[in-house]
């Protein structure tokens, strides 16, 4: 396996972390952001609105892109399979 092979896994490896995480991810900032300026605007500073808004979003995130983000591992563990030939040599 050469230098650039391995860069190459590399790089799939941490595209994949980025697409797979990155619905929650971002689903949980927003509703974060946006609790957080109604909360401050109310002055009502109560934790358990704030996490329960964030459970329902990245529940909401991950029931809408779950086949996208199921599609994609799969589609990468087969890739990831199918190129271990090229590794061991």
């Amino acid at each position: 396996m050469t230098i650039d092979g391995a860069l190459e896994l590399m790089r799939n490896a941490m595209l994949m972390v980025a697409q797979v995480a990155g619905p929650a991810l971002f689903a949980a900032l927003v509703v974060g952001l946006l609790v957080g300026i109604v909360q401050t605007a109310t002055q009502v500073n109560e934790q358990s609105v704030s996490f329960t808004m964030k459970l329902l979003a990245l529940s909401a995130a991950m029931l809408i892109g779950g086949p996208y983000i199921l599609q994609l591992l799969v589609e990468y563990t087969r890739h990831s399979i199918a190129s271990i030939s090229e590794v061991v040599k």
